[in-house]
């Protein structure tokens, strides 16, 4: 039975002037695919055994090839995007036929050059097609432990939970919305923090470093804001959690941490609800 999507081993059972057509054995030559010309190992003859991947054409008839594409059946791997159009997009997987991601399995619009994590299925037209939907394909079984530093995609947004992430572009992570800072976003790749690996095997993961390391870049990045809005930020620690988020990327207690510092360095000064750079004399 030749296996849509997969690679398998067949032998091959006639020579054309266009290729060979390979089959399981003699015996089930009418299930047989053609292995086209250019892919025929040098050499090849009658009976030979050869590993292939299975696909359709252009013209949707099966064909095999002995390139190894990037992804395979219920596998996820990161692809690029090489063109958009009305009905989809269409994805490089390194074969001479773009895969297909069609827009209802889209979880947004993606652009041409950017990596998209996908899920490889056999759609009703028994076409091989892509899904953004991969959250419950990703694995369970990750190697990692609290505390390890991993890199990994992120993949979809969530406003109410924060980001999701596939850490080697195959274990099932989240950047929880309090953990999060800065400007992250759907197909960024990060590097992160494993900061709990759950029951159900999930990891949970942290952008941020640990508080005594990570106060250094907040204070940083307050400093750069003075600078942007003429050495007055419009508001202090008091603001709301919403809008210190919004304008620092910073929780609350990340903010006030960072001012507390400063203020104590003497290079800022808190007065009228509002915090000033202190400019230093010449």
């Amino acid at each position: 039975m030749l296996k849509l999507g997969e690679k398998q081993k067949l032998i091959v059972i006639k020579t054309v002037d266009f290729g060979v057509y390979l089959a399981e054995s003699t015996e089930s030559a009418d299930d047989r695919v053609l292995l086209p010309k250019a892919q025929v190992p040098e050499g090849c003859k009658m009976g030979d055994e050869l590993e292939v991947f299975i696909y359709r054409d252009s013209q949707d008839r099966l064909i095999s090839t002995t390139r190894t594409p990037l992804i395979t059946l219920d596998g996820v791997a990161a692809l690029k995007v090489v063109s958009v159009g009305k009905q989809g997009a269409f994805l490089d997987w390194g074969l001479e036929k773009d895969l297909f991601l069609p827009y209802a399995q889209q979880t947004r619009k993606p652009a041409v050059g950017e990596e998209v994590l996908v899920y490889l299925y056999i759609d009703k037209s028994k076409r091989l097609c892509a899904s953004m939907k991969v959250y419950d394909h990703l694995r369970t079984d990750p190697p990692y432990k609290s505390g390890d530093d991993v890199n990994g995609l992120v993949f979809q947004a969530n406003e109410d939970y924060g980001m999701f992430v596939a850490v080697d572009d195959i274990y099932c992570a989240a950047i929880l919305k309090q953990e999060l800072y800065g400007d992250v976003k759907p197909g960024d790749r990060i590097r992160a923090r494993v900061s709990r690996v759950r029951e159900d095997g999930r990891l949970n993961l942290s952008i941020r470093e640990k508080a005594h390391v990570q106060i250094f870049p907040d204070m940083e990045r307050i400093m750069e804001l003075l600078e942007q809005y003429g050495g007055i930020l419009p508001f202090t620690e008091k603001a709301t959690p919403e809008v210190i988020k919004r304008e620092t990327g910073m929780s609350k207690n990340e903010f006030k941490r960072a001012v507390g510092h400063l203020y104590k360095e003497r290079k800022i000064i808190i007065e009228d609800g509002k915090i000033r750079l202190v400019k230093d004399e010449q």
